[in-house]
């Protein structure tokens, strides 16, 4: 009878051990999408209307989902992040994506989850109705085109949630040279974007560039190479904005030149971080850049790609040998009341007198200044509308995911702001991710004082007042993750 039972006891226990140990695991999925609409379309990023007849490179939008599950199999959070070749992601295109999903009831996925961030690019298509005079036939109309967009964009949201697997991430950090800033400060007390930096009257670049590269890189099971990344880099895609051609900018020779390396399939998550001063233009150095992208056989695109695509292999050299398949995720979605820059008496005049000069023109001048009349009159309008309008809703998601932390604002967020968020995030590297909405710049104090476009009245509804309130209300939700 004894040896009965140690031998049912040994069994048992040799049943026990032979058993998988259930455990938390992440879930990775990705996708990605054309989202270059039929030909001509117009073109948006500028005051002019440009109607693009060609297409230079492709416009795209990619997809990661990660879902982390626990022990238990029961889902513990979720992040659905989409990155756009757009210039920002309009009013409404978030709820009409959202809504697309939502009514296929998809398993496990919540759609408040979900955010979409665009790369500035000025050669990707107009979403707004009534900003340009655009043809009425032969045309692609931006209503046609957001209903495309969010189609396609829904689609690849749910092919990539359904094609999550057990998988890891791992970070890293590389350096690249991409951005300038772009606001130049003059000895009279004045700036101006793009400002002349040759004249006796020019005292300095007014503020700060980041040339940090923030990296991850997502694994499908065992796999030697990562099926996704996301680069996240302080610089607008506009380096050819005045083109009349789609162009994904420089992203796309990013996208070639790591799928050269990793694989044809990999998806490339391409983030915008806080650059609302910032761009790919040159302010210095012209001619000696001149002569090195010609001694390189380079065009200036494939150059700002090498530089990217080198602080991703620095990156990577780390990264490869620390993968975390049970990171903690944690998603943080919160609508935040910023206060509105108000409009003062001599701004108000000044937007007026700038619509009448407009108006006295000609017709075809008329139509062409069109938009930079439509701009002032939104600023007349806010005046007018002000004393019970005093708040910006914006919607803003928090994540930890590891070590890192991810963090989303809907401006072009002057660099400053991204790197007071760095500064003061407990988190080991920080991405902060601009355009996650539809756009305006906000500036800082001294951009403010010094004027000119992306700081005056016209180009900014929150000031530096909203810009400190959502710094430390993105650092409140972010530090919360570590506590």
């Amino acid at each position: 009878m004894n040896v009965f039972r140690f031998l049912l006891t040994f069994s048992a226990i040799s049943l026990l051990v032979a058993l998988p140990t259930a455990r938390a695991e992440l879930r990775v999925g990705s996708a990605q999408t054309d989202i270059t609409p039929p030909l001509p379309v117009a073109l948006s990023g500028q005051f002019r209307l440009r109607l693009a007849k060609e297409i230079e490179s492709p416009v795209m939008a990619a997809v990661i989902a990660l879902e982390k599950i626990d022990a238990d199999g029961k889902q513990v959070d979720q992040a659905i992040m989409v990155s756009c070749d757009l210039v920002a992601i309009r009013e409404g295109i978030l709820e009409r994506v959202r809504g697309k999903i939502g009514k296929q009831n998809i398993e496990g996925l919540d759609p408040r989850k979900i955010f979409l961030s665009a790369t500035h690019t000025h050669t990707a298509p107009v979403m707004r109705e009534g900003v340009y005079n655009i043809p009425k036939e032969g045309v692609t109309t931006p209503t046609e085109y957001v209903e495309f967009l969010a189609g396609k964009v829904a689609d690849a949201v749910v092919d990539a949630w359904e094609k999550r697997s057990a998988g890891s991430v791992s970070w890293g950090l590389g350096h690249a040279m991409v951005a300038q800033n772009r606001r130049i400060a003059y000895h009279n007390g004045t700036a101006a974007m793009y400002g002349k930096v040759n004249g006796a009257n020019f005292k300095g670049i007014e503020g700060y560039e980041d040339h940090g590269v923030e990296v991850l890189f997502f694994w499908s099971g065992d796999s030697e190479q990562p099926s996704a990344m996301a680069v996240n880099v302080a610089c607008p895609a506009q380096e050819v904005e005045s083109r009349n051609a789609v162009n994904a900018d420089y992203w796309h020779e990013v996208r070639q030149s790591l799928a050269e390396k990793f694989g044809e399939d990999l998806v490339v998550l391409t983030w915008v971080g806080a650059a609302g001063d910032q761009s790919p233009h040159l302010m210095l150095r012209k001619a000696a850049e001149a002569r090195m992208l010609k001694s390189r056989g380079l065009t200036r695109l494939e150059e700002i790609a090498r530089r990217i695509v080198a602080a991703v292999d620095e990156a990577y050299d780390v990264a490869k040998n620390d993968r975390h398949d049970d990171p903690v995720l944690k998603h943080h979605v919160a609508d935040l009341p910023l206060p509105k820059r108000m409009v003062t008496e001599a701004e108000l005049a000044a937007a007026k007198a700038e619509i009448t000069r407009i108006q006295s023109g000609s017709n075809d001048e008329i139509l062409e200044n069109m938009m930079r009349a439509l701009w002032n009159q939104k600023t007349v309008d806010r005046y007018h509308s002000q004393k019970n309008d005093t708040v910006l809703p914006m919607e803003m998601h928090a994540i930890r995911l590891g070590d890192v932390a991810i963090c989303t604002n809907q401006f072009e967020l002057y660099t400053e702001y991204g790197i007071r968020m760095k500064a003061r995030s407990q988190a080991l590297q920080t991405f902060v991710i601009q355009l996650a909405g539809p756009g305006t710049y906000l500036a800082t104090d001294e951009a403010e004082a010094g004027g000119g476009y992306s700081a005056i009245i016209n180009s900014c509804h929150v000031g530096p007042k909203g810009g400190k309130f959502l710094v430390d209300e993105s650092i409140k939700a972010i530090n919360a993750m570590w506590e």
